[in-house]
């Protein structure tokens, strides 16, 4: 994990939970603008290039979490967001941002974005690993959805044996955090959307291993090799490598936070009506990543209404085959 320490500023910040906000329920520029000024020590993360934030990311993420502070709903110093229009490049910087105003840290990490999917024949609402051009809150959709979440609570779950040397297997258990979400990403819950690290247990045969807790009835646990993806895709959620997951899922255990992830999708249609137009994103007033927008032409989000309904007519109309049994390890 990247960790930029700010130098604090000479006038010392008030405290969020003493100031009183007026926030609209749904954080958008307008109503952030009227916010308290960022103050010195995070203006100077602020921008565009390797390791920043977008101003209207930050203004907004500070919005969701001043307004749940003087709600009563979060106590913690820290906050997250996440810039979905950025390239999917750890290299870069990252693109998820860890901003604790108490202590005056500002940390960027990697972080994957959804999928989505390629409908053959019907419809393609699938995106590419470095660059997301589809968005959307569709059920199975695997899209990554903009909008004001809260940090909920966490499940680990056990998936999978892999061989860390020749001899030793290590049971792998991974951690959910769930996201709760209003507005466009209220269905967050159902959708199964939360954070989780960027691994899993790939390539399984069934070990023979009556011991293991974990063993099935007849004995057997899947064993396979483990694979981290910090630069892949996600199926909607927001994935991080194994490290930076351990981090901030234990910054949120039983003291949850905000999360902003950016565009949402009146930011998404503005942008895409400004592309046809023959504008930039900043000619226009917007913004989006350049190197991004250019990339993918023209952003998309596709409403859970419209899509919906095609994901589940292609499920009936292409079922799944039957599961085949796992092979037994050789």
């Amino acid at each position: 994990m990247r960790l930029r320490y700010a130098p604090r500023s000479i006038t010392k910040m008030l405290s969020l939970c003493s100031i009183a906000i007026g926030i609209a329920a749904t954080p958008h520029l307008a109503a952030a603008a009227q916010q308290a000024d960022i103050p010195a020590w995070l203006a100077i993360h602020v921008g565009q290039g390797d390791g920043q934030i977008a101003r209207p990311i930050l203004q907004r993420a500070r919005a969701l979490y001043m307004r749940k502070v003087s709600e009563g709903k979060v106590r913690n110093s820290c906050y997250f967001a996440m810039d979905a229009t950025r390239p999917n490049d750890p290299a870069d910087g990252g693109r998820f941002y860890i901003v604790c105003e108490g202590t005056q840290t500002f940390r960027v990490v990697s972080s994957g974005h959804g999928s989505g999917r390629n409908l053959k024949g019907v419809v393609d609402f699938g995106n590419g690993r470095m660059c997301a051009k589809n968005f959307g809150n569709a059920m199975d959709s695997n899209l990554t959805t903009g909008g004001s979440y809260m940090t909920e609570e966490t499940k680990t779950s056990f998936k999978g044996y892999y061989q860390s040397s020749a001899t030793k297997d290590v049971a792998y258990l991974r951690t959910f955090l769930q996201f709760d979400g209003e507005g466009e990403t209220a269905n967050a819950r159902q959708r199964a959307i939360g954070g989780h690290a960027a691994a899993k247990v790939a390539g399984i045969c069934m070990k023979k291993d009556p011991q293991s807790p974990y063993a099935n009835r007849e004995g057997y646990v899947p064993l396979g090799k483990l694979v981290e993806y910090a630069g892949g895709r996600s199926d909607g959620c927001t994935s991080w490598a194994a490290s930076d997951a351990n981090q901030i899922i234990s910054m949120v255990k039983d003291n949850p936070t905000t999360l902003y992830i950016y565009p949402e999708s009146s930011d998404i249609n503005a942008v895409a009506k400004a592309v046809a137009a023959g504008q930039s994103a900043s000619q226009a007033g917007l913004y989006w990543n350049d190197s991004c927008l250019k990339s993918i032409g023209a952003p998309k989000f596709w409403k859970k209404e419209t899509l919906e309904p095609v994901i589940v007519q292609y499920k009936k109309d292409h079922p799944a085959p039957p599961a085949k049994p796992i092979p037994i390890c050789q």
